[in-house]
Protein backbone atom coordinates (compact mmCIF):
# COMPACT_ATOMS: atom_id res chain seq x y z
CA UNK A 1 0.00 0.00 0.00
CA UNK A 2 1.35 3.19 -1.13
CA UNK A 3 2.20 5.25 2.40
CA UNK A 4 1.11 8.40 0.81
CA UNK A 5 -2.66 8.06 0.55
CA UNK A 6 -3.32 7.41 4.11
CA UNK A 7 -1.67 11.00 4.73
CA UNK A 8 -3.86 12.42 2.03
CA UNK A 9 -6.84 10.91 3.54
CA UNK A 10 -5.87 11.69 7.21
CA UNK A 11 -5.46 15.54 5.89
CA UNK A 12 -8.78 15.23 4.14
CA UNK A 13 -10.81 14.31 7.05
CA UNK A 14 -8.72 16.24 9.27
CA UNK A 15 -9.77 19.23 7.40
CA UNK A 16 -13.46 17.83 6.99
CA UNK A 17 -13.34 17.91 10.72
CA UNK A 18 -11.93 21.25 11.24
CA UNK A 19 -14.35 23.00 9.03
CA UNK A 20 -16.68 21.65 10.74
CA UNK A 21 -16.05 22.56 14.00
CA UNK A 22 -15.52 25.69 13.34
CA UNK A 23 -18.81 26.72 10.44
CA UNK A 24 -21.36 24.61 12.43
CA UNK A 25 -19.60 25.37 15.65
CA UNK A 26 -20.79 28.79 15.69
CA UNK A 27 -24.11 27.88 14.75
CA UNK A 28 -24.55 25.62 17.83
CA UNK A 29 -22.80 28.65 20.07
CA UNK A 30 -26.07 30.41 18.85
CA UNK A 31 -28.50 27.45 20.46
CA UNK A 32 -26.11 27.33 23.40
CA UNK A 33 -26.71 31.36 24.11
CA UNK A 34 -30.59 30.99 22.76
CA UNK A 35 -32.17 31.13 26.30
CA UNK A 36 -30.23 34.53 27.22
CA UNK A 37 -31.97 36.01 24.85
CA UNK A 38 -34.92 38.35 26.35
CA UNK A 39 -37.52 38.19 23.88
CA UNK A 40 -39.19 36.42 20.45
CA UNK A 41 -37.59 39.05 18.43
CA UNK A 42 -33.98 38.61 19.43
CA UNK A 43 -34.14 35.09 19.35
CA UNK A 44 -35.82 35.45 15.68
CA UNK A 45 -32.96 37.85 15.00
CA UNK A 46 -30.14 35.16 16.60
CA UNK A 47 -31.69 32.33 14.18
CA UNK A 48 -32.08 34.94 11.25
CA UNK A 49 -28.09 35.18 11.46
CA UNK A 50 -27.42 31.67 10.96
CA UNK A 51 -30.28 30.17 8.82
CA UNK A 52 -28.86 30.19 5.35
CA UNK A 53 -25.61 28.34 6.68
CA UNK A 54 -26.67 26.10 9.24
CA UNK A 55 -28.20 22.87 7.49
CA UNK A 56 -24.91 23.25 4.43
CA UNK A 57 -22.08 23.37 7.73
CA UNK A 58 -23.04 20.10 8.34
CA UNK A 59 -22.10 18.99 5.67
CA UNK A 60 -18.44 18.34 6.80
CA UNK A 61 -19.52 16.38 9.72
CA UNK A 62 -20.80 14.01 6.69
CA UNK A 63 -17.33 14.49 4.98
CA UNK A 64 -15.63 13.70 7.86
CA UNK A 65 -17.82 10.80 9.26
CA UNK A 66 -17.95 9.27 5.39
CA UNK A 67 -14.09 9.44 4.99
CA UNK A 68 -13.12 7.39 8.40
CA UNK A 69 -15.70 4.74 6.86
CA UNK A 70 -13.93 4.57 3.39
CA UNK A 71 -10.47 5.55 4.22
CA UNK A 72 -9.61 3.92 7.17
CA UNK A 73 -11.88 1.00 8.19
CA UNK A 74 -10.30 -0.65 10.71
CA UNK A 75 -10.38 2.72 12.85
CA UNK A 76 -14.16 3.10 12.36
CA UNK A 77 -14.88 -0.83 13.58
CA UNK A 78 -12.95 0.45 16.60
CA UNK A 79 -13.83 3.80 17.63
CA UNK A 80 -17.54 3.50 16.75
CA UNK A 81 -18.34 0.54 19.62
CA UNK A 82 -15.96 2.49 21.48
CA UNK A 83 -17.93 5.75 21.63
CA UNK A 84 -21.44 4.52 20.25
CA UNK A 85 -23.34 6.27 22.78
CA UNK A 86 -21.56 9.82 22.77
CA UNK A 87 -21.91 9.17 18.80
CA UNK A 88 -25.70 8.39 19.44
CA UNK A 89 -26.29 10.68 21.62
CA UNK A 90 -25.22 13.37 19.19
CA UNK A 91 -26.88 12.53 16.44
CA UNK A 92 -29.80 12.70 17.97
CA UNK A 93 -29.45 15.76 19.86
CA UNK A 94 -28.52 17.10 16.19
CA UNK A 95 -31.98 15.89 14.35
CA UNK A 96 -34.12 17.71 17.51
CA UNK A 97 -32.01 20.86 17.15
CA UNK A 98 -32.46 20.70 12.93
CA UNK A 99 -36.17 20.13 13.78
CA UNK A 100 -36.65 22.71 16.28
CA UNK A 101 -34.95 25.05 13.72
CA UNK A 102 -37.44 24.35 10.91
CA UNK A 103 -40.55 24.16 12.81
CA UNK A 104 -40.13 26.76 14.93
CA UNK A 105 -40.88 29.41 11.65
CA UNK A 106 -44.53 27.66 11.56
CA UNK A 107 -45.09 27.12 15.75
CA UNK A 108 -47.89 29.16 17.54
CA UNK A 109 -46.16 28.46 20.82
CA UNK A 110 -42.54 28.44 20.41
CA UNK A 111 -41.62 27.24 23.79
CA UNK A 112 -40.91 23.42 23.58
CA UNK A 113 -39.26 24.18 20.11
CA UNK A 114 -36.92 26.94 21.56
CA UNK A 115 -35.76 24.40 23.97
CA UNK A 116 -35.40 21.71 21.88
CA UNK A 117 -33.16 24.10 19.95
CA UNK A 118 -31.32 25.16 23.11
CA UNK A 119 -30.94 21.42 24.28
CA UNK A 120 -29.92 20.12 21.42
CA UNK A 121 -27.21 22.72 20.57
CA UNK A 122 -25.87 22.19 24.01
CA UNK A 123 -26.08 18.43 24.46
CA UNK A 124 -24.59 17.79 20.56
CA UNK A 125 -21.58 19.64 22.02
CA UNK A 126 -21.24 18.21 25.03
CA UNK A 127 -21.27 14.98 23.52
CA UNK A 128 -18.78 16.05 20.35
CA UNK A 129 -16.16 16.89 23.35
CA UNK A 130 -16.95 13.48 25.62
CA UNK A 131 -16.04 11.49 22.01
CA UNK A 132 -12.37 14.27 21.33
CA UNK A 133 -11.84 12.98 25.29
CA UNK A 134 -12.46 9.45 24.19
CA UNK A 135 -10.42 9.28 21.86
CA UNK A 136 -7.32 11.65 23.17
CA UNK A 137 -7.57 9.72 26.79
CA UNK A 138 -6.71 6.24 24.56
CA UNK A 139 -9.13 3.51 23.16
CA UNK A 140 -8.11 0.20 24.33
CA UNK A 141 -7.63 -2.20 21.68
CA UNK A 142 -6.69 -6.48 21.10
CA UNK A 143 -6.21 -7.71 17.91
CA UNK A 144 -7.25 -4.73 16.29
CA UNK A 145 -11.01 -4.60 17.63
CA UNK A 146 -12.24 -2.77 20.51
CA UNK A 147 -11.36 -4.35 24.19
CA UNK A 148 -13.58 -2.18 26.21
CA UNK A 149 -16.62 -1.58 27.81
CA UNK A 150 -20.14 0.46 27.00
CA UNK A 151 -19.04 3.03 29.10
CA UNK A 152 -14.87 2.65 28.96
CA UNK A 153 -15.29 6.51 27.64
CA UNK A 154 -17.06 7.41 30.70
CA UNK A 155 -14.28 9.90 32.42
CA UNK A 156 -13.81 12.69 34.33
CA UNK A 157 -11.17 14.04 31.31
CA UNK A 158 -14.30 13.17 28.76
CA UNK A 159 -16.41 15.19 31.20
CA UNK A 160 -14.29 18.33 31.06
CA UNK A 161 -13.77 18.02 27.45
CA UNK A 162 -17.36 18.17 26.77
CA UNK A 163 -17.59 21.37 29.28
CA UNK A 164 -14.89 22.28 27.13
CA UNK A 165 -16.50 22.47 24.02
CA UNK A 166 -20.12 23.71 25.23
CA UNK A 167 -17.80 26.89 26.10
CA UNK A 168 -15.82 27.01 22.76
CA UNK A 169 -19.08 26.79 20.49
CA UNK A 170 -20.63 29.32 22.80
CA UNK A 171 -17.50 31.76 22.34
CA UNK A 172 -17.54 31.13 18.64
CA UNK A 173 -21.65 31.37 18.30
CA UNK A 174 -21.06 35.12 20.68
CA UNK A 175 -18.84 36.25 18.90
CA UNK A 176 -20.67 35.30 14.99
CA UNK A 177 -23.51 37.74 16.93
CA UNK A 178 -21.05 40.29 17.47
CA UNK A 179 -20.50 40.49 13.74
CA UNK A 180 -23.32 39.71 12.02
CA UNK A 181 -25.85 41.46 14.57
CA UNK A 182 -26.61 44.76 15.59
CA UNK A 183 -28.37 46.23 18.63
CA UNK A 184 -29.15 44.10 22.39
CA UNK A 185 -28.26 41.05 20.59
CA UNK A 186 -24.73 42.20 19.43
CA UNK A 187 -24.14 44.13 23.03
CA UNK A 188 -25.23 41.26 24.98
CA UNK A 189 -23.18 38.35 22.61
CA UNK A 190 -20.10 41.12 23.59
CA UNK A 191 -20.33 40.76 27.38
CA UNK A 192 -20.82 36.98 26.74
CA UNK A 193 -17.61 36.75 24.65
CA UNK A 194 -15.66 37.89 27.29
CA UNK A 195 -16.47 35.91 29.83
CA UNK A 196 -16.80 32.80 27.46
CA UNK A 197 -12.99 33.63 26.21
CA UNK A 198 -12.05 33.06 30.28
CA UNK A 199 -13.69 29.97 30.44
CA UNK A 200 -12.34 28.82 26.73
CA UNK A 201 -8.65 29.36 28.29
CA UNK A 202 -9.31 27.96 31.86
CA UNK A 203 -10.38 24.42 29.98
CA UNK A 204 -7.88 25.06 27.02
CA UNK A 205 -5.00 24.77 30.13
CA UNK A 206 -6.74 22.24 31.91
CA UNK A 207 -6.30 20.16 29.10
CA UNK A 208 -2.88 21.48 28.49
CA UNK A 209 -1.89 20.05 32.04
CA UNK A 210 -4.00 17.46 31.97
CA UNK A 211 -3.19 15.29 28.98
CA UNK A 212 0.97 15.31 29.40
CA UNK A 213 0.43 13.86 33.07
CA UNK A 214 -1.68 11.09 32.27
CA UNK A 215 -0.25 10.00 29.11
CA UNK A 216 3.50 9.45 28.71
CA UNK A 217 3.25 9.37 25.19
CA UNK A 218 1.92 13.18 25.08
CA UNK A 219 4.34 14.77 27.53
CA UNK A 220 7.13 12.99 25.56
CA UNK A 221 5.70 14.64 22.13
CA UNK A 222 5.78 18.24 23.62
CA UNK A 223 8.92 18.51 25.98
CA UNK A 224 11.14 15.78 24.80
CA UNK A 225 14.37 17.38 22.91
CA UNK A 226 14.57 18.52 20.46
CA UNK A 227 10.89 18.83 19.79
CA UNK A 228 10.07 21.70 22.82
CA UNK A 229 12.39 23.61 20.36
CA UNK A 230 9.88 23.44 17.79
CA UNK A 231 6.83 23.24 19.26
CA UNK A 232 6.93 25.84 22.28
CA UNK A 233 5.71 28.66 19.74
CA UNK A 234 2.10 27.09 19.67
CA UNK A 235 0.89 27.85 23.32
CA UNK A 236 2.46 31.12 23.12
CA UNK A 237 1.13 32.26 19.78
CA UNK A 238 -2.34 31.05 21.67
CA UNK A 239 -1.91 33.02 24.37
CA UNK A 240 -1.06 36.04 22.08
CA UNK A 241 -4.71 35.52 19.74
CA UNK A 242 -6.36 34.93 22.99
CA UNK A 243 -5.21 38.80 24.00
CA UNK A 244 -5.68 39.71 20.48
CA UNK A 245 -9.16 38.46 20.68
CA UNK A 246 -10.05 40.55 23.91
CA UNK A 247 -8.76 43.34 22.55
CA UNK A 248 -11.10 43.29 19.70
CA UNK A 249 -13.85 42.87 21.97
CA UNK A 250 -13.01 45.89 24.15
CA UNK A 251 -12.46 48.14 21.82
CA UNK A 252 -15.93 47.39 19.87
CA UNK A 253 -14.04 45.64 16.65
CA UNK A 254 -16.85 43.71 15.30
CA UNK A 255 -14.74 41.13 13.03
CA UNK A 256 -11.24 40.35 14.63
CA UNK A 257 -13.34 39.06 17.50
CA UNK A 258 -14.61 36.41 15.42
CA UNK A 259 -11.54 35.66 12.98
CA UNK A 260 -9.71 35.33 16.68
CA UNK A 261 -11.87 32.91 18.03
CA UNK A 262 -11.49 30.71 14.90
CA UNK A 263 -7.58 30.75 15.28
CA UNK A 264 -7.80 29.87 19.26
CA UNK A 265 -10.11 26.52 17.70
CA UNK A 266 -7.51 26.00 15.10
CA UNK A 267 -4.31 26.85 17.22
CA UNK A 268 -6.11 23.59 19.73
CA UNK A 269 -6.45 21.86 17.09
CA UNK A 270 -3.25 21.98 16.33
CA UNK A 271 -2.15 20.92 19.49
CA UNK A 272 -4.14 17.43 19.09
CA UNK A 273 -2.91 16.78 16.46
CA UNK A 274 0.75 17.50 17.53
CA UNK A 275 -0.14 15.32 20.65
CA UNK A 276 -1.47 11.97 18.90
CA UNK A 277 -0.06 11.83 15.23
CA UNK A 278 -0.21 9.56 13.54
CA UNK A 279 -2.10 7.63 15.90
CA UNK A 280 -5.78 7.41 14.38
CA UNK A 281 -6.72 5.43 17.57
CA UNK A 282 -4.68 6.48 20.38
CA UNK A 283 -2.11 5.08 21.55
CA UNK A 284 -2.16 1.76 19.28
CA UNK A 285 -3.72 2.59 15.80
CA UNK A 286 -2.03 4.47 13.33
CA UNK A 287 -3.38 5.86 10.11
CA UNK A 288 -1.32 2.77 8.04
CA UNK A 289 -2.35 0.05 10.52
CA UNK A 290 -6.30 1.53 9.81
CA UNK A 291 -6.36 2.31 6.25
CA UNK A 292 -8.01 0.83 3.96
CA UNK A 293 -6.26 -0.97 0.88
CA UNK A 294 -4.73 1.08 -1.94
CA UNK A 295 -7.16 0.68 -4.67
CA UNK A 296 -10.36 2.01 -2.09
CA UNK A 297 -8.56 5.21 -1.24
CA UNK A 298 -7.69 5.92 -4.76
CA UNK A 299 -11.12 5.30 -6.29
CA UNK A 300 -12.91 7.35 -3.52
CA UNK A 301 -10.34 10.08 -3.50
CA UNK A 302 -11.13 11.12 -7.51
CA UNK A 303 -14.56 11.41 -6.12
CA UNK A 304 -13.74 13.27 -3.41
CA UNK A 305 -11.57 15.51 -5.41
CA UNK A 306 -14.38 16.36 -7.98
CA UNK A 307 -16.76 16.64 -5.40
CA UNK A 308 -14.87 18.77 -2.82
CA UNK A 309 -14.20 22.31 -4.82
CA UNK A 310 -18.19 22.41 -5.71
CA UNK A 311 -18.95 22.15 -1.83
CA UNK A 312 -16.15 24.48 -1.04
CA UNK A 313 -17.51 27.09 -3.86
CA UNK A 314 -21.27 26.80 -3.05
CA UNK A 315 -20.02 27.26 0.83
CA UNK A 316 -18.09 30.41 -0.32
CA UNK A 317 -21.03 31.55 -2.72
CA UNK A 318 -23.74 31.39 0.50
CA UNK A 319 -21.68 32.94 2.74
CA UNK A 320 -20.83 35.70 0.19
CA UNK A 321 -25.05 36.30 -0.79
CA UNK A 322 -25.60 36.26 2.56
CA UNK A 323 -23.19 38.62 3.81
CA UNK A 324 -24.26 41.82 5.85
CA UNK A 325 -25.83 42.74 9.45
CA UNK A 326 -29.10 40.60 10.90
CA UNK A 327 -30.77 43.88 12.02
CA UNK A 328 -33.52 44.28 14.62
CA UNK A 329 -36.91 43.23 13.78
CA UNK A 330 -36.09 41.32 10.99
CA UNK A 331 -37.68 37.18 11.15
CA UNK A 332 -36.40 34.10 9.30
CA UNK A 333 -39.72 33.50 7.88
Amino acid sequence: MDWYLPVIWAGLIGTAVALYVILDGFDLGIGILFPFAHTERERDQMMRSVAPFWDGNETWLVLGGGGLWVAFPGAYAVIMPALYIPVIVMLLALVFRGVAFEFRTISRSKTWLNGAFSGGSALAAFAQGVILGGLIQGIPVKDGAYAGGALTWATPFAVLCGLAMIAGYGLLGACWLVMKTEGAVAARARRQARALLGAVLFFMAAVSIWTPLSEPRIAERWFALPNFLFLWPVPVVTALVAYGLWRGLETGREVAPFLAAIALFLLGYLGLVISNFPYLVPPSLTIWDTAAAAASQIFMLLGTLFLLPMILGYVVFVYWLFRGKTREGESYH
